[in-house]
């Protein structure tokens, strides 16, 4: 993510300060990539190191406004230009940790495919419903608005359907992979067959019950 362009961006449209582009930057974006202050004048700083940004004064309450300069604008619109490069991915902490458990013993591999869909998915479920709702906005901010149309209102909810319709894609594509994924496990590690129940001994036969001992003939009876 090219924090350095997205402030560009914003500056093109008018002089900021610091606290303001991070808010416009998260309210854009709904807050998917959160900045912090200080991360904003580290890159003002260095935008203006380069030339691309200037100061523009300060308001009564000590905020210094910053100001794109022709050199920014040429950059921004380099960039706006320039497809995001493919050949060089950014590093995914996902596709790194299934490489490493595959490699690792003791490892489940399964177990975190399958913890990572449940994940996924509940991820899916959240954007389905924000992109609802964001649909939702924008029909009603479609309607007659008494104080008069918000000219930066579409253009806002558009940028934020935007991202919204970017993360879905993303996770429809990560849950499809993670089915791959094991699909392949399934192919180069067969599951591990079942224990099957230890077969039961065959049970010994009741001993008989004692029989009375015979009765000799004879015995007992009267003398004559």
């Amino acid at each position: 993510m090219s924090i350095r362009h997205g402030l560009l961006a914003l500056l093109d449209q008018g002089p900021h300060y610091g606290y303001q582009l991070r808010t416009e930057f998260e309210e854009r974006t709904g807050a998917t990539w959160p900045l912090n202050v200080g991360q904003v004048y580290t890159t003002l700083g260095r935008l203006e190191r380069d030339g691309l940004v200037a100061p523009a004064g300060e308001d009564g309450e000590g905020h210094v406004f910053y100001a794109i300069t022709d050199a920014g604008r040429a950059e921004l619109r380099d960039w706006f230009g320039t497809p995001v490069r493919r050949d060089s991915p950014p590093r995914d902490e996902l596709a790194i940790k299934l490489a490493m458990a595959v490699t690792v013993p003791g490892v489940d591999v399964r177990e975190v495919v399958q913890a990572q869909r449940r994940h996924s998915m509940r991820a899916l479920q959240d954007y389905t419903r924000l992109k609802a709702r964001a649909l939702a906005a924008d029909l009603s901010a479609a309607g007659p608005d008494p104080d008069g149309p918000d000219p930066d209102g579409p253009d806002r909810d558009l940028a934020w359907l935007l991202v919204l319709d970017q993360l879905i894609f993303q996770t429809e594509a990560e849950v499809r992979w993670l089915d791959h994924c094991e699909t392949r496990l399934a192919r180069h590690r067969p599951a591990p067959a079942a224990p099957q129940a230890p077969a039961t001994a065959p049970q010994a036969s009741a001993p008989a019950a004692p029989q009375a001992p015979a009765r000799r003939r004879g015995s007992g009876s009267a003398r004559r």
